[in-house]
């Protein structure tokens, strides 16, 4: 069969609906196709390792696209674009026309040689899964110690599960947080029940729907009800790769419109490598706010509107009763300057390299998502002294 549209996006996530939401507003009379490989009309991602663990109902998650009044294949897998032609295949023989396209494609969970039954948590089917699996006593594997992983520990813990933690670095958030932050994070993981077993991995085991044995990387052995990894994403680059447009940083690199080599083709979300004009520099976000603001200003561009992408992408995280707000550049190897008003419970860190911010993390501080991303595209220069106190700490 044989579909033609002015928009065509492919992609059914957060990002591909706020496009199709911003094409319907700039160009109410035009024609919008969406292909998305899940079962499911787009949803909000962060809910399901957050507030459907806490007080959040699912049927809060579900985006309005109907108001985009877009046409939606789903469970579809788009296999190849013929550029020359403008048309997209996909793996039930369809072919669809676009006159612009956008690649919302995101990316695919990172995954162990072993294990059939591991839940590689991503999506609204994985929730549904674990959410089975979930009761008072259940003793869960937690496979990964970053974003995912910490918030899934805590939220099976909240649940009344008996939450083990495995990753390789030393502490919760190693390659994040500076080293005295890591640890108290860690210290209150298992000051909450949570057995996190740092510096130890999964090597192999059997994981079947019911139940589980990991052989560890110290010699033992670890009895588990269900087994559950946050191991970072895969961006989902091939159906551009094969249609020859350019590729950074594992993504599909875009102009500051989010074109990418192609100029009727454009791209966002996890998949999209953007210029950074504060940061000076290319990077590639995997967050909601990324996904949005992206979507959005492609949808724009896509209808002829100049609507460059200038925003620095922030992103959050809850861990039991504690939470932060972050933007820029998150990483421990960078000079970090801590400015507390009470030690790892409330306070800020700046990320520093050669005189710039290139992060800041606000450790139960709110409110000042805005003034740093402006503190980040300040010229400086700035040092340890004279960057201290630049963001209030506000509770």
């Amino acid at each position: 069969m044989r579909h033609t549209f002015d928009y065509l996006i492919v992609g059914a996530g957060m990002a591909g609906e706020s496009a199709a939401q911003a094409i319907r507003g700039a160009d109410p009379k035009a024609t919008i196709g969406m292909v998305g490989a899940e079962s499911h009309t787009p949803y909000d991602r962060p809910p399901l390792s957050k507030a459907l663990w806490k007080d959040g109902k699912e049927e809060a998650i579900w985006r309005p696209i109907d108001k985009a009044h877009a046409v939606i294949q789903l469970g579809r897998h788009a296999e190849k674009i013929d550029r020359d032609e403008k048309v997209v295949h996909d793996d039930a023989g369809d072919t669809w026309q676009y006159r612009k396209l956008l690649l919302a494609t995101g990316g695919t969970p990172r995954t162990l040689p072993f294990g059939d039954g591991i839940i590689y948590y991503r999506t609204y089917d994985d929730y549904r899964q674990l959410r089975a699996k979930v009761r008072p006593g259940a003793r869960i594997a937690v496979i990964g110690g970053g974003f995912i992983g910490s918030e899934i520990a805590a939220a099976m813990t909240i649940s009344g599960c008996k939450a083990t933690m495995l990753f390789p670095e030393p502490m919760i958030g190693a390659r994040a947080y500076p080293a005295a932050l890591a640890r108290s994070v860690t210290d209150y993981y298992r000051q909450h029940g949570v057995d996190v077993r740092s510096g130890i991995t999964a090597t192999g085991g059997k994981v079947t729907a019911n139940s589980a044995e990991l052989e560890l990387s110290d010699g033992s052995t670890l009895q588990a009800d269900a087994v559950v990894a946050g191991l970072g994403i895969v961006p989902n680059v091939k159906l551009a790769q094969d249609a020859g447009l350019q590729l950074e940083l594992g993504g599909i690199a875009v102009d500051g419109h989010l074109r990418t080599s192609d100029p009727d083709i454009h791209a966002a979300g996890d998949v999209a490598a953007f210029p950074a004009t504060a940061l000076g520099r290319r990077m590639r976000v995997e967050h909601e706010n990324a996904a949005l603001t992206m979507g959005n200003r492609a949808g724009l561009c896509m209808t002829g509107q100049d609507a460059p992408y200038t925003e620095l992408p922030f992103f959050y995280s809850d861990l039991f009763d504690l939470g932060y707000e972050a933007v820029g550049v998150l990483d421990a190897r960078l000079e970090t300057v801590e400015q507390w008003v009470t030690p790892f419970r409330e306070g800020v860190i700046y990320y520093l390299d050669s005189g710039r911010v290139r992060g800041a993390l606000l450790w139960n501080t709110w409110g000042q998502v805005d003034a740093a991303r402006v503190l980040i595209a300040a010229p400086g220069p700035f040092d340890a002294q004279s960057v201290s106190g630049r963001l209030p700490v506000t509770a």
